[in-house]
């Protein structure tokens, strides 16, 4: 069987060693309470798929509207459709008219998109929305928040905070989720550690030394035992 085989079915049994020892001991990280929000790309310039998570609803209500705010230098967006939900999006006139990549003269922009429920979500169960746009190459370095006001019937949670300079934004109670933009020349300027972190890898396999492979042994070693030892003493409680 081929080395990098192995690793991975290693890696993976050191995985679920793990996980069962979390488990068995109650520490496994709660899943995350606010509404966030991943980017598939984060490059100025690029296009990419932006995922907008809302976990749960409002104090125990079902959520039956999210609205997504887009920040001023975005003006096209395509929100992706979701079966369970009707989408809008809310247009903006410009201060003064832009002509996009295509020639185009454009006079508004896209403010806001809006998700409603055909069934409200119940408060124990997330959704996601995806929305395709373009980063403008102004942007690079910069962080983009998209304040996302969630209504759940006749109530509503605003996710609109914005950490200031030096804050960290899990300080916040209700933090817009955000995304960092980064320059082509970071990015490009990273694929050389890439492709040396590959090439390490690579002599590591054909040498049959990696420190990690231990490592990740041991951890899933103990976390069976540790799951044996839950699991017995549960048996002699019961």
């Amino acid at each position: 069987m081929h080395k990098n085989v192995v690793r991975r079915a290693l890696a993976r049994t050191a995985a679920v060693g793990a996980a069962a020892a979390l488990a068995a001991l109650g520490l496994a990280n709660p899943a995350a309470a606010h509404v966030t929000v991943s980017a598939a790309n984060t490059v100025a310039g690029s296009y990419t798929v932006l995922t907008v998570s809302v976990p749960h609803g409002c104090d125990g209500e079902a959520t039956t509207a999210v609205a997504i705010q887009m920040p001023e230098p975005l003006y096209a967006v395509t929100p992706t459709v979701n079966p369970a939900w009707d989408v809008e999006k809310v247009m903006a006139e410009l201060p003064e008219p832009i002509t996009d990549a295509h020639g185009n003269e454009v006079t508004e922009r896209v403010s806001e998109v809006v998700y409603t429920a055909h069934t409200p979500l119940p408060d124990d169960l997330r959704d996601v929305f995806e929305l395709s746009l373009q980063l403008p190459e102004e942007t690079a370095g910069q962080t983009l928040h998209f304040p996302v006001v969630q209504t759940c019937g006749a109530s509503e949670h605003p996710w609109i905070e914005i950490a200031e300079e030096g804050q960290n934004p899990d300080e916040l109670e209700s933090p817009a989720p955000f995304i960092e933009v980064t320059a082509a020349d970071a990015a490009a300027a990273d694929e050389p550690q890439a492709t040396a972190a590959a090439d390490t890898g690579a002599a590591e396999d054909e040498d049959g030394t990696d420190p990690l492979l231990y490592a990740a042994l041991a951890l899933g070693a103990i976390g069976v035992l540790l799951g044996a030892f839950a699991l017995a003493r549960g048996r002699r409680r019961a």
